[in-house]
């Protein structure tokens, strides 16, 4: 952040169309003072946005990491093997169709195990 960002609350009750107009235009945080001391930061809605989506994602490779860690895992052969058993139910030891996210959870297992595999090459 840089110094020319940091202003007191009373530049802010003063000048508080001003500060919106460049928080949306340049994207860059003010650091709002009061007595001296740091009590808010402020930013523009589609920096916020994209920190609470980059957030999200960090959240989910954490789980990802804590079930490798805990042993929750499948090969992805077997992964693989329970698509097309789930595409063609007469593969032997196909499961059984039904409702529900099951499928959308193993597409995204994958996906998380991709990342982690590239991640550790």
């Amino acid at each position: 952040m840089r110094s020319t960002n940091i202003k007191p609350i009373s530049y802010l009750k003063a000048n508080a169309a001003e500060v919106l107009k460049e928080l949306t235009e340049k994207r860059e945080p003010y650091l709002i003072t009061q007595n001296g001391e740091a009590r808010a930061v402020m930013q523009d809605i589609a920096s916020y946005e994209n920190t609470q989506e980059t957030l999200a994602l960090l959240k989910i490779l954490a789980l990802g990491n804590q079930e490798i860690e805990a042993g929750k895992v499948t090969p992805v052969a077997e992964v693989v093997r329970r698509l097309k058993a789930k595409n063609n139910p007469s593969v032997r030891g196909a499961p059984a169709r039904g409702r529900g996210s099951a499928g959308i959870r193993v597409k995204f297992f994958v996906l998380i195990g991709n990342c982690l595999k590239y991640k550790s090459l």
